[in-house]
């Protein structure tokens, strides 16, 4: 899946099956609901917030790189960005 791909899934151009996103989630090792965190939160916002930061060119570089690693690489950084950020798993 290429990064446009992607970036059309989270605008909601277009549209990822239940089945799909069940798969993703396999992949990914993590809950289906981890696609749903906060979701509630950004509709009362107005939702806009992701939208201007998935628009910026930083951000669409550090997908590309981070698909461009390894699987264990990319579970690796994610797990340093979550303890950077104090969101850490136990």
């Amino acid at each position: 899946m290429r990064f446009q791909q992607i970036q059309k899934y989270e605008c909601a151009a277009n549209r990822m099956s239940a089945a799909r996103l069940w798969q993703l989630a396999q992949a990914l090792e993590a809950p289906v609901s981890y696609f749903f965190d906060g979701f509630a939160e950004a509709q009362a916002r107005g939702g806009d917030e992701a939208g201007e930061v998935f628009a910026r060119k930083e951000t669409r570089d550090l997908v590309r790189a981070y698909y461009q690693l390894g699987e264990r690489p990319r579970r690796r950084l994610l797990d340093l960005a979550k303890s950077l950020n104090g969101d850490a798993e136990g």
